[in-house]
């Protein structure tokens, strides 16, 4: 058996294992078949290692200290494929990035600032900048877990952390807008035409009204899971937009070879409905309702990434939610995202500057925490 150094953290509404790149092979390709052992697949139900059985729950994040000026950590993510021997590193995971930095911080890879230590950070599956503000323990001198933020999808609270993805516009295409429009119109084969906008913000995102796809935009994930029928088009419609992009040269290739680029989510109006949790989630609490697919299957809550692209779309006029829903009523400046574990807010930072859109940076309230460490075996 071989064995490696990992912490399992959870961050936001993801988990997985964390490595610091110096304690695996200098041989990259080494990596994939350590990482598939790790969370136990192919198998879908993962008995044979660490894997939650969900995209959410399968995110292997190798992180090293940085030699370029003002970053002080990099990092990859790693999406396992969930019943593949894959391991996708297309895109970024919003959501483990803000583990990375408590992760950071508590591996001693930058110097520590009372009381909050800012940790300069530089995503190498888009090769975009984040800063990640994480809270100091006076006691310990390290990441302070305890605290009284709550996030929707996680029980209990802990410490606030605000992860800031700066000038996040065009992470995969170069692009704010991939195919330059604001609105697009797809054809989608045995379906015929439907709106969306396709956004490119932190990671690709195409969206679509869930009126458009005979949804209501308030099913919980397992119903939409088990429809068939919606499960189908909605990968038709990632599948055409991944083409649009350069991503695939056919729905066939986008499904089998860019399984997590784009992601693909549809939307309705403010809605009371029941969370995953069966609590209540009010209407005057968000500003649209979301749901998002992330590896084929529906986001138990949703992914900080796609969060990033919808919150730009409700706030760019002339968008499929902007057309539909008009501005966000709020003064902050924030948009209010229902999802299936509750509501998440975004506060995305849109200018005009010379007759261009700019995005210096959306941010977004996280917490993460330090869940074991220790040793991973996997097979010679």
């Amino acid at each position: 058996m071989r064995k490696f150094k990992t912490v399992f953290m959870r961050g936001g509404t993801s988990k997985g294992c964390m490595f610091l790149r110096e304690d695996l092979p200098e041989d990259r390709s080494q990596w994939d078949p350590i990482f598939l052992q790790v969370m136990g697949n192919p198998d879908p139900k993962q008995i044979d290692g660490m894997g939650g059985t969900v995209s959410s729950n399968n995110k292997i994040v190798i992180v090293w200290k940085s030699e370029e000026k003002d970053v002080d950590v990099e990092y990859l993510v790693g999406q396992v494929i969930v019943g593949k021997s894959q391991v996708d590193y297309k895109s970024n995971c919003g959501n483990m990035t803000a583990a990375v930095g408590p992760f950071a911080v508590e591996e001693g890879l930058l110097t520590i600032t009372q009381p909050i230590t800012t940790v300069r950070m530089l995503n190498r599956n888009t090769d975009k900048y984040i800063n990640v503000t994480v809270p100091i323990d006076p006691q310990t001198g390290t990441f302070a877990q305890d605290g009284d933020c709550h996030i929707a999808g996680v029980d209990g609270t802990a410490a606030e952390l605000k992860v800031n993805f700066l000038n996040p516009a065009g992470s995969k295409t170069g692009k704010l807008l991939p195919t330059g429009n604001v609105l697009d119109v797809l054809d989608i084969p045995g379906f015929g035409k439907i709106e969306a906008s396709i956004l490119d913000v932190s990671n690709p995102m195409v969206l679509v009204r869930a009126e458009d796809i005979g949804m209501k935009g308030t099913e919980l994930p397992e119903e939409i899971n088990s429809n068939t029928g919606v499960s189908a088009l909605l990968e038709k419609i990632r599948g055409t937009a991944a083409c649009m992009m350069g991503f695939a040269k056919d729905l066939e290739d986008a499904t089998a070879n860019s399984p997590a680029v784009p992601k693909v989510g549809f939307f309705t109006a403010p809605v009371t409905f029941t969370d995953i949790a069966g609590e209540q989630v009010e209407a005057s609490d968000m500003d649209l309702c979301a749901r998002v697919i992330s590896v084929f299957k529906c986001h138990k809550a949703c992914p900080l990434t796609s969060a990033s692209s919808i919150s730009v779309a409700a706030q760019l006029e002339g968008s499929i939610i902007e057309k539909t829903l008009g501005m966000p009523g709020n003064a902050s400046g924030c948009v209010r995202i229902g999802h299936p574990s509750g509501v998440m807010t975004m506060y995305p930072d849109i200018v005009r500057q010379d007759g261009e859109l700019k995005l210096p940076g959306v941010a977004v309230q996280r917490t993460a925490r330090r869940i074991m460490d220790g040793t991973v075996y996997v097979r010679q």
